[in-house]
């Protein structure tokens, strides 16, 4: 048998039906072995940047392991920043690069290169990989691929890549004769006994506090968490905050739900957060997006109880230690909480639990003012539209900087609803990639959400949406230049806008778009918002839809740095901040009015 036949195989075995690929000479076997399939088949991309995101949103999206082929090179270093973020959002994907033959690789003479587009990937990606090898023996290649498929599962998921040789890829071997790799039993971090008795403190800690808070994280869905952490909340009856990458978790309408908190996050549960007496994250890293710069002000009056699958996340930043750190699977600790918790919690923190809702309503992020804009489209305005017409199962993949920014404040989202990006990387571009990943990947309509300068970043994909006349909704928030930049120049050099507005342009993108063949659209006003919006969303297939937006718009609330996150931009008068402190502020905020007020 072949080996890149048997590669083929094993990745049907895994219940994968797509292979992303871009085609090259290193990888020829591999691709070749893919044609005329049945039962896989492979997703042409233009780029191979656009690719590993498209694979990464694939595996997020439907639990299957997402595949990328590519050639060596080029071909394989253009995966990198695909990888980064697969890898710092702990998404389990697997990369096949092709290489040049063995007997043509530098080995170890003190060369740079021997073979055509040699480039040693392995070395390149180990950092930002939980694997990754290149296959040296045709024997070998059950071994690696089995192992490869397991770590990027086990644990805190990841990206693996294995590199294939071409003298390799075409290689017979004998199925039957191939060595296994034997996986090793599942270790928990903690044993039952340990579990148990943390759980026990946990539950002994909520029945002391008044002012209990519960931190949902992305952590829960990698987890297969999401029924637990709904049946723990409803048990629990406490105030609940979401992480960015938690925020489609938790319904907007919950009773519960307070809203994300951060730098960007909601004032409502900002406060909710800095005023608690007990905070219990679970999923959550607790990244300084979420604590502000200044990690010893973050909770700073309410016990830690943190609960996280990596060790290591546990302990990493100074001033931010955890009073109890739980180093376990967030299904896992959620099942044993439940059992530990009576059936009918009965809390006496009526006033507080009313206190975070009276936040919630009293500092919406979408004010009225916004929809008083006259000149072109609010975003606020434009994104808490969007939420309101979008149906409960809608997918909704949003880009980096402003334009996921503006979705995770002004978006409502319903229970069922997905709404995602890549968090820890945040590369512009992203979210018209992964949209193809997961159009693919579900089969459905997906919501595509990304910047002029963004949607420039993969512009090439048009071509992938057109040919497989993928039903990808994009909308461009369309600013004219790097939002998010300009109102960081705006805060440290005096609103010079170098590269963010100075240097930077876009084209006509409705003419750009039209050039590929596919459907158009503009709003540039409040008039009709709704009834445009339905409109792009009852065309059949890919539509791409210009929003025009001020070059000013803003972000808002944010907090600037240095700052405690309970005190955001703009700057509540002293009294009203005061007036919202149930723990004494930091001096910086005492003297904010000076400054501000």
């Amino acid at each position: 048998m072949k080996l890149s036949d048997y590669v083929v195989d094993y990745l049907v075995g895994l219940g994968t039906r797509d292979v992303f690929m871009v085609i090259g000479g290193a990888c020829a076997h591999l691709a070749h072995s893919l044609h005329d399939r049945q039962d896989i088949r492979y997703v042409c991309v233009q780029h191979e940047q656009a690719g590993a995101m498209a694979v990464e949103a694939y595996s997020r999206l439907t639990g299957r392991l997402g595949a990328m082929l590519v050639t060596s090179g080029p071909g394989a270093t253009n995966l990198i920043t695909g990888i980064c973020g697969a890898w710092f959002d702990s998404i389990a994907c697997l990369f096949l690069t092709g290489q040049v033959n063995t007997h043509e690789q530098r080995g170890p003479r003190p060369v740079r290169q021997v073979g055509f587009q040699e480039t040693d990937i392995v070395s390149i990606v180990k950092p930002i990989t939980k694997y990754a090898t290149m296959i040296d023996h045709p024997e070998r290649i059950r071994y690696e691929l089995q192992k490869a498929t397991y770590i990027a599962r086990c644990g805190r998921p990841g990206p693996v890549l294995l590199d294939i040789p071409l003298d390799i890829q075409r290689a017979d071997i004998d199925p039957n004769r191939l060595e296994g790799f034997d996986a090793p039993d599942s270790e928990d971090a903690l044993s039952i006994q340990e579990l148990q008795a943390n759980v026990t403190q946990c539950v002994e800690s909520l029945e002391s506090a008044q002012r209990p808070v519960l931190l949902v994280g992305g952590g829960i869905r990698l987890a297969n968490a999401q029924q637990e952490i709904r049946q723990v909340a409803d048990r629990l009856g406490i105030p609940i905050v979401v992480s960015w990458s938690g925020f489609d978790l938790i319904a907007f309408n919950h009773p519960l739900s307070i809203g994300h908190l951060g730098v960007y996050g909601s004032r409502a549960a900002n406060f909710t957060v800095q005023n608690s007496d007990l905070l219990l994250s679970v999923g959550s890293r607790l990244d300084t997006r979420q604590t502000g710069g200044k990690p010893s002000t973050f909770a700073r009056q309410a016990k830690k109880i943190m609960v996280d699958i990596d060790p290591g996340e546990l302990h990493k930043r100074r001033g931010l230690d955890a009073d109890l750190a739980i180093a376990v699977d967030a299904k896992r600790f959620l099942q044993v909480l439940l059992e530990s918790l009576p059936k009918k919690h009965q809390r006496a923190i009526t006033s507080w639990v009313q206190r975070t809702q009276q936040w919630k309503r009293q500092y919406p992020t979408v004010l009225p003012e916004y929809f008083r804009q006259e000149r072109n489209v609010n975003p606020y305005v434009f994104i808490k539209t969007l939420s309101a017409v979008l149906d409960a199962e809608a997918v909704v993949i949003t880009d980096c900087g402003a334009n996921l920014t503006w979705t995770i404040q002004a978006f409502e989202v319903k229970e069922n609803q997905r709404v995602l990006s890549t968090f820890g990387n945040s590369p512009m571009g992203y979210s018209f990639a992964a949209a193809i990943g997961a159009a693919i990947g579900l089969n459905r309509t997906i919501i595509c959400i990304i910047g002029d300068g963004g949607f420039q970043m993969n512009i090439q994909e048009l071509q992938t949406v057109f040919h497989y006349k993928l039903p990808i909704k994009t909308f461009i928030l369309n600013n004219h230049s790097y939002g998010i930049i300009k109102q960081f120049q705006d805060m440290y050099f005096n609103s010079v806008y170098v590269g963010s507005g100075e240097g930077y342009s876009c084209p006509d993108f409705v003419k750009v778009v039209e050039a590929y063949g596919i459907a158009t659209a503009r709003i540039s006003s409040h008039s009709s918002l709704t009834e445009q919006i339905h409109q792009v969303l009852r065309q059949p297939g890919p539509v791409v839809c210009d929003v025009v937006l001020n070059d000013d718009a803003k972000l808002t609330p944010r907090l600037e740095f240095g700052k405690s996150i309970e005190d955001q931009t703009p700057y509540l008068s002293r009294e009203e901040f005061m007036s919202n402190m149930i723990v004494a502020p930091v001096p910086e905020s005492i003297e904010q009015e000076v400054k501000h007020v």
